[in-house]
């Protein structure tokens, strides 16, 4: 099974979790980047105020999302992108969290998603100070990016876990996960009867 994986990021209007207003996605194929795309996300209405706090963070206002397509009008765009890879993202909690939340805001079905955490990976592979996203991507030698932009986010995650498969000789998501103790998570999963 080949180190194949959809790197996510989300960047986020305010604290609720159904205010995505911008995405970016990293496909890997064989350990290998292989294709990269971004784009603004309108947040739902009642979850579009754009707080100064986050946009201090990405610099993102709410203007720059007026022509953007929503959630509901995006989603399927997401789904197709990832082409049911496993999903890795650095807190994936968080990015999983925008998922959940973006669908419970605009009613639709959150799609089935399994995933893998890089920030817990780096705290498997690394011996850092912090593990936060820039420090973890320099660990695995991606470095001068601009952090907080979600596509930039992305590529940086992606690249921390093809370096982790690398040292920890694992040659799939699953394997990883192995290799390094973290638990695959799942979101979206019909829940057992």
């Amino acid at each position: 099974m080949p180190l194949d994986f959809t790197a996510i990021d989300f960047e986020t209007a305010n604290s609720s979790s159904a205010s995505a207003c911008s995405v970016g996605l990293v496909k890997v194929r064989a350990g290998i980047v292989v294709d990269r795309v971004g784009w603004l996300i309108r947040p739902p209405a009642g979850h579009d105020a754009f707080l100064e706090w986050n946009t201090r963070i990405h610099g993102i206002v709410a203007e720059d999302v007026v022509r953007a397509a929503s959630w509901d009008e995006q989603l399927a765009d997401l789904v197709a992108y990832a082409d049911g890879d496993a999903l890795v993202a650095h807190n994936a909690g968080f990015d999983m969290g925008v998922i959940r939340g973006g669908c419970a805001a605009t009613g639709l079905e959150c799609p089935d998603f399994t995933y893998l955490c890089s920030l817990n990976v780096a705290r498997k592979t690394y011996q850092l100070e912090s593990y936060r996203l820039p420090m973890a991507a320099m660990a695995a030698g991606f470095e001068d990016f601009p952090h907080h932009d979600a596509l930039a986010d992305a590529e940086a995650c992606a690249r921390i876990m093809i370096h982790a498969a690398s040292r920890h000789g694992a040659d799939s998501i699953p394997g990883l996960a192995q290799a390094t103790s973290v638990k695959l998570g799942r979101i979206g999963a019909p829940v057992a009867a």
